[in-house]
């Protein structure tokens, strides 16, 4: 006797999954002079930090276009999708935009750094920096000027010495992190004005090297770091920001010192915090205090004395707002 066959329901296609749509890439633009009033499309990698958003806003301020690369997907029609560690970047935007800033990198203030951290410090700003750079090349027409983010680390520890943009590169973890993230911008398009911003310690309101030391000092741990007589590259927010603006119209090329115009050191910095917030300044973290508290950050960040002056970026007209490292403060402070 033959056996019925039991019908097997046939199995549903899975519904397909419609991927978010993809912001529009904008039509290339005339190249045309760029002079100091003109007003560009400025495409920011790492816009979403404490000094990517001054940077927009100042930006927008002055009238230019901002275009951000995001790693997610767009939510707005001036932002554009990218993946930076898989050098996935869409070359088509690079020949819509006059400026490319590249303020991308893994934060230097997360502790601690372990051999892994260290290797992302480093992946994160060489690998979006070789991105940019390889668009731009694929570009028919790439953008006229690119700005890309660098460090006074390249210094190293330089007792003594006041470090202009013509100082040779220094030793230590940090200086081949700015020698292998320069090396990358450097090959950008012969076409394209490349700037290095070599940028200090920036005293901003939030994020950055001012918050740990405003959260000691407001619980009454204001303290000299090391001998306090070791000299920080300090910045303000505002000038960072004010001095990336004036770049993208400038002529300058090359390595730029992003440091305030007079020299500052640790002691002065916290002392001055200190008084702001109307809270002790008693306390003491010697060297290997910080060296075995901190490890690799404390000695990199904290501890190397480096003079710092923006020689090239004065001789070229820009004007700070804040030229003393008392006036930064104050307007980290104040917000």
């Amino acid at each position: 006797m033959a056996q019925k066959r039991i019908p097997v329901p046939s199995a549903k296609p899975a519904p397909k999954r419609t991927p978010p749509p993809a912001a529009p890439v904008p039509k290339p633009i005339v190249r045309r002079p760029i002079a100091k009033d003109s007003r560009l499309r400025v495409l920011l990698a790492g816009g979403s930090g404490v000094i990517g958003t001054e940077l927009q806003q100042q930006l927008q301020a002055a009238g230019h276009t901002v275009r951000r690369l995001v790693r997610r997907p767009p939510r707005a029609e001036d932002e554009f999708s990218w993946a930076p560690d898989a050098k996935i970047l869409d070359f088509r935007l690079l020949e819509s935009v006059d400026a490319v800033v590249n303020l991308s990198g893994a934060s230097l203030t997360r502790i601690p750094w372990t051999p892994r951290y260290k290797q992302q410090i480093l992946r994160s700003r060489v690998k979006a920096t070789q991105a940019l750079v390889e668009a731009m090349g694929m570009a028919a027409s790439p953008p006229p000027v690119f700005l890309s983010g660098s460090a006074v680390g390249f210094y190293g520890d330089r007792p003594g010495e006041t470090l202009t943009e013509d100082a040779e590169r220094g030793s230590g973890f940090l200086s081949d992190v700015v020698v292998a993230w320069e090396g990358a911008a450097r090959l950008a398009p012969s076409r394209t004005r490349t700037v290095l911003l070599r940028t200090g310690v920036v005293l901003s309101p939030s994020g950055g090297a001012m918050q740990p030391l405003m959260t000691a000092t407001r619980f009454g741990l204001g303290s000299t770091v090391g001998t306090g007589a070791q000299h920080w590259p300090w910045i303000s927010l505002h000038d960072e920001a004010a001095a990336i603006v004036h770049l993208l119209t400038s002529a300058l090329e090359g390595p730029v010192n992003l440091s305030g115009p007079v020299p500052a050191t640790s002691e002065a910095i916290t002392r001055r915090i200190a008084e702001e917030m109307h809270r002790p300044h008693l306390l003491r973290l010697p060297e290997p205090v910080v060296s075995i508290g901190m490890g690799e950050l404390g000695r990199e960040l904290l501890l190397p004395d480096q003079a710092v002056v923006p020689t090239r970026l004065e001789q070229d007209g820009f004007v700070f707002r804040h030229r003393t490292s008392d006036e930064a403060v104050d307007a980290a402070i104040s917000g």
